[in-house]
């Protein structure tokens, strides 16, 4: 499990880009990078990493799941992901 501070980070990110989301659109139309340059580094949707959302870990994440590969894995195998399991041939 991730640290709480990790997920609080990345809380406060989200919001940070949903808050700047329209200012940032309407500066890059105009294409004044220097106004673009004084807003806060985590404006940009780029610094969000997306996070599984049973365990924080940041690395092996299927975004159509939601979940890291490891939970993936051990969720399949018990059968909770419809439509998916375990191949053999």
């Amino acid at each position: 499990m991730a640290r709480k501070s990790l997920f609080a980070r990345e809380v406060k990110r989200k919001k940070t880009v949903a808050k700047y989301a329209k200012l940032r659109e309407e500066l890059k139309k105009k294409g004044d990078y220097e106004a673009l340059q004084q807003l806060p580094r985590d404006a940009s949707p780029i610094r969000v990493r997306n996070r599984c959302m049973l365990t924080g870990r940041s690395r092996g994440y299927y975004r159509k799941f939601g979940v890291s590969r490891l939970v993936f894995r051990e969720m399949a195998l018990r059968g909770e992901i419809p439509g998916i399991k375990k191949s053999s041939w």
